[in-house]
């Protein structure tokens, strides 16, 4: 389901209401680290960063990182990253910025190819 305006503050009226779910948040994290939705939009991006909790944007910062690398992912399987950025935001970030350091996305046309791109 894409993300539309106002999310941030529906997720907000969850909070104060007492009807909050773990699950918005990887949702949202998701979604901004896909750039899907209304987080397509550079400025909106800009605007939800300011609005999003620190631990939703640890989570979207780690899922960009990890999907960068190439590695596919079943669904759930990185249910990790999200207990990860709840529980220690500054360490997702630096997990995140390290897998961007050392890590180089796979090309699928080279994985297996020889030096000359052949297999």
């Amino acid at each position: 389901m894409p993300t539309r305006p106002g999310d941030e503050a529906a997720r907000e009226l969850l909070v104060r209401r007492g009807d909050y779910n773990p699950v918005v948040d990887g949702w949202l994290a998701q979604a901004f680290a896909d750039r899907f939705g209304h987080y397509a939009d550079l400025a909106t991006r800009r605007a939800a960063a300011d609005s999003l909790p620190d631990q939703v944007r640890a989570h979207a910062v780690l899922l960009a990182a990890l999907a960068r690398t190439g590695a596919p992912a079943a669904v759930g399987e990185l249910e990790f990253a999200g207990r990860l950025a709840q529980a220690a935001p500054d360490a997702t970030r630096a997990l995140a910025a390290w897998l961007a350091r050392v890590l180089v996305p796979a090309d699928p046309v080279e994985v297996g190819a020889g030096k000359d791109g052949a297999k």
